[in-house]
């Protein structure tokens, strides 16, 4: 069955959404092609890397729907992490939920208003 292999982070400025991604998560990217594309390595194990290229037309506006897929990243602790984001330039896009039997999920936008999910396995949540 087919499977997401591949993400991209669109940016109004890659300078800020790196660093975001760098403090938050501790990601790393490498220049590819003629500059104006980054590939970013998410770290070793289960999981995929994605690219991040400047974004084209315009910014996405605060209170819209979410139109595009929204990846989600696995974290040991969705409280920590969403403190993280808003402290590297993200904010809150929806706070903590209870997935029952799954874990706790957290949305959140990045420094370009971007929204990626935070998520904690807890088999608990309720």
């Amino acid at each position: 069955m087919p499977r997401p292999i591949h993400f991209e982070i669109h940016a109004d400025d890659m300078d800020r959404a790196q660093a975001f991604y760098e403090t938050t998560f501790g990601w790393t990217f490498q220049s590819w092609g003629d500059g104006s594309y980054c590939l970013v390595l998410t770290g070793e194990g289960p999981g995929i890397d994605g690219g991040m290229m400047r974004r084209h037309g315009a910014p996405p506006q605060g209170g819209e729907p979410v139109n595009s897929w929204v990846c989600t990243v696995d974290v040991d602790d969705v409280d920590a992490y969403v403190a993280k984001a808003g402290a590297n330039g993200g904010s809150v896009a929806l706070p903590k939920m209870a997935v029952p039997g799954v874990g706790w999920l957290a949305y959140v936008k990045d420094s370009e208003g971007n929204i990626l999910g935070l998520m904690q396995a807890d088999s608990a949540a309720a």
